[in-house]
Formats: structure tokens, sequence, C-alpha cells
């Protein structure tokens, strides 16, 4: 087929179809398939939208709009045989078995009659998968084109649609009616560690406590138009001062939680894990980047790409359980776990397999609780169903994982990154293991992230509260 050939659509006349001819066409369903058929007809229904619902139903499992796949036959029809031109008449359709993300659809369209009166044809339809079973199966009749057409294609725009404002708005319906916490929010020193504890704060989510030098928080107010209003503010003379008096207000019980301002991680952290001084429990402390992918169907955890540089084995299993036991907090009963490596396979010379394959015997033997666990598992294989059919994984994680567990800081970091500005994730960053969550975001998020970030520290305030092993 030249280039000049795929560029453009050619009808098929009455005349030049014969009883016999056939036509294919091979989709393979995708997550953002199933969103965008289902805004395109406002069918929500949660058997199909709605993941933890349609895990819970008949099928265990998402599944496309029965529509979906006839869709695809109309679109044989308009595009392919007898292409531009055609009009659907009459359809009748048996839909045999579902069609789940990652299956591949190949609809074969076979002319099984004609009708010289009015030009009309009818055609069997065969909907199969890739285990070449029928997925839908009947007959169509068209009115065939009357006269040739040659038309260029029409370049259609990329989905899926993206907004990141409706996607934070949903996040933050999850702490609506929960009181404000007392938040200590450390050295917000600059203008968008300042905007985003107000924000907060404006949204009902937080009480600040800003803790840094008071002429220099008020000079950044002022410069910026922010109003600090009634909130209080600790006079301390630099960013180390802050950080050590964050702590002491915690270990005091006058707040609940922190929120990293415009000072460096490791100073904060510094005070944090401090053994006699700190906030440290019996858990090992560990990061979760929280992330609204608009690609992907549910949300995901990515853990540890903050704190742990070069995580142990044992110091992985702390790290799954906090990731855990925080997925628990946002509503995810039994988080899907997927332990990341480069391969699927273990292998002796990449550490990452034997510690993938040591954790997923730990959780059956009862040391990580409350998670599904499998690995190794590469990125791909972890996140796509698609690819995990493809290479023959057969797994309840694979493809649908909600917690992604990276070998070290560095894998970790750059899928946060890359899923965050390629694309277009809603971030919230938090530190676990602690006494209390801390709000860990970098000098560079925007004040979305920061409210994110706070969301999910109040959750868990308010679960701590309840005694949930959240940051025990």
């Amino acid at each position: 087929m030249t280039q000049e050939t795929q560029q453009y659509l050619e009808s098929h006349t009455y005349e030049e179809i014969h009883v016999g001819d056939s036509t294919t066409l091979t989709r393979t369903l995708r997550p953002e398939d199933i969103q965008l058929f289902a805004i395109m007809s406002g069918d929500g229904n949660p058997a199909i939208a709605d993941a933890e619902f349609a895990h819970s139903g008949m099928f265990r499992e998402v599944i496309a709009h029965g529509m979906w796949s006839a869709s695809l036959i109309s679109t044989t029809l308009g595009t392919q045989f007898p292409g531009p031109g055609t009009i659907l008449v009459d359809q009748a359709l048996h839909f045999s078995r579902p069609v789940s993300i990652g299956d591949t659809v190949t609809i074969t369209l076979t002319v099984k009659q004609k009708f010289e009166h009015n030009k009309h044809i009818i055609f069997n339809c065969s909907c199969t998968n890739q285990e070449d079973l029928e997925v839908v199966h009947g007959t169509t009749e068209v009115m065939a084109p009357p006269e040739k057409y040659r038309t260029r294609k029409v370049e259609l725009p990329p989905g899926p649609l993206s907004d990141r404002y409706a996607r934070l708005q949903v996040l933050l319906a999850r702490a609506r009616g929960l009181p404000p916490i007392d938040m200590a929010v450390v050295h917000p020193c600059d203008r968008e560690s300042l905007k985003g504890a107000l924000a907060a704060a404006d949204a009902g989510l937080i009480d600040p406590i800003l803790i840094g030098p008071e002429a220099k928080i008020r000079a950044v107010a002022a410069e910026n138009g922010f109003d600090l209003g009634l909130h209080r503010i600790v006079n301390v003379r630099h960013s180390h001062e802050a950080a050590a008096m964050a702590v002491t207000l915690i270990r005091n019980g006058d707040a609940e939680a922190l929120m990293k301002g415009s000072l460096h991680t490791d100073e904060l952290m510094a005070e944090v894990v401090a053994r006699a001084s700190g906030l440290r429990t019996a858990r090992r402390i560990s990061h979760v980047f929280l992330m609204d992918v608009p690609t992907y169907p549910r949300p995901i955890l990515i853990t540890d790409a903050a704190i742990n540089i070069a995580p142990t084995l044992m110091d992985k299993v702390d790290i799954i359980q906090n990731a855990i036991d925080f997925a628990h907090v946002i509503g995810i009963p039994e988080p899907k776990v997927a332990i990341l490596s480069a391969v699927e396979t273990v292998n002796p010379a990449i550490q990452s397999t034997l510690d993938a394959a040591a954790l997923c015997k730990m959780a059956d033997r009862g040391q990580i609780k409350g998670g599904v666990l499998d690995g190794p598992l590469a990125f791909d294989n972890a996140v796509s169903i698609v690819a995990a059919k493809t290479k023959g994984i057969h797994s309840a994680v694979a493809g649908r994982a909600e917690v992604l567990v990276v070998p070290d800081i560095e894998s970790g970091n750059m899928i946060a990154k890359q899923l965050e500005y390629l694309a277009n994730a809603l971030t919230a960053g938090i530190v676990l293991g602690a006494k209390v969550p801390i709000v860990l975001t970098s000098r560079a998020d925007t004040t979305e992230t920061r409210l994110a970030s706070c969301v999910v520290a109040v959750l868990i305030a308010h679960a701590n509260r309840q005694k949930q092993p959240v940051a025990e």
C-alpha cells in the first residue's frame, strides 16, 4: 500500500461488490477507549466506568461497552468496505462474551446477499478476540454507495481528554466534611510554599502554623498580595530552627501533620529522623507519590521516590506496608502491588528481581499484609494489560497495578516526574512511617500539587485519630 493510498478513503459501488467478498479490521481495547466511549455516549454504567464496582461484578474486571464492538462494525463499513457513502439500514447482533482491557478484536465482514432493486447488501459480521473466541456475531444491512467516492482521511484529535482541575476537585471531595487539621508549615518563605499553605487553609483542609522568620514570611505575603489573616506565625531565626520547632510542636501534640516549605528536604528530614528528638516509629520512613494519570483508569501509588536511596530487602518490606496502609486510607481495600524491575523474570544478576521474588513469598507468609503482590514486573507489564497479555503474563496485578514499588530512588523519581510533566498527572507527595503524615513537595511544585498533598495528609491524620495503622 502506497503512502498516498494510506491517506485516502475510497468507496466500492454496488456493482463492484460480490457475494463472498470480505474485509477485516483489528483494534485493541485500551483503558482510554472505555473512558472516551462513556463520555461520548453518556453511559456511566458503574459496571463499566467504575473499576471498583466492576471488580465486584459478574466478570470481575472492567469490560468494554457492548456497543464499542458494534461501533467497530460501523467503522469497517464506513472506512473500508463498502467505504465512504455507505448508509447503515439494519443490524442484528448477538454478544457472545465480554471484551476486556487489552483484548484485541478482529472484525470480519463478508457479503452474504445483494438486492438489485434497492442496491442493499447484507453482510455477515464476525468479531473474535486474540484467542479466536467469538465476541459478537450477526448481520448488517447497508445501502451501498451509489457512485465512486475518494476522499482524504480526516485526522482525529488525540485522546483521552484531560482536566487537572476537575481531577483535583474529585480529590478535594474526599476530604469534604472533615474538620481541618493543625499543620506545621516549615519555613514557608517563598511564594509557592506560602501560597500552597494558604490555599489549603482556604479550602478548609488545614489550620496552618507558619514557622519561620516572621519578617520574611510577612514580606513574601505583602509582595504577593497574600492575606495572612489570623493564621498563627511562630517566629524563629532560620530554616534549621523552623524544622526543629515543627517537630517539637508535633511531639507536644500541637499539630497533626508537617508541610515542607522552602527549605531543603535534608534539613527537615534530619529533624524528623533524629533518634532522640524526632518522629520515628517502629516502621521505616518512606515516601509515596499518589498520582492521578489521565491515561490510567485508577489512582496509582509510586514508592519510594524521595527518601530511601537504595532500599534493602527489609527496607522494602516497610516501604510496601506503608503504601498498602495508605491505599486502605484512600479507599483501595486490597491494593495490587507491582514490584518493578527491568524484566519480568527472576535473574540472579539483577538484585531487584531477587528482592521481588522474596517480597512476594513474604506476602504469602503474612510478613506483608493487606495487598496482593506480584513481581518482578517491568513497568509496561505492571500498567498495561495489553503488554501483559502480549507477554503471556497471567496475574491479578499485571496490567492493573495500584502500587508501583521501584528498585531505587532514581528510578522512582524519574517515573513520577515523567508522569507529572509528560502525562499531565495530578500528583500528591506524602511521607509515611513517621508519627504524623509529612507533606513533602518539591520547591518547583504547583499549588495544585500542594493542595492535593494536603488532602492526603488530612485523610491520614483522620485515620490516625481512629488508630488505623498508617503511620505507626
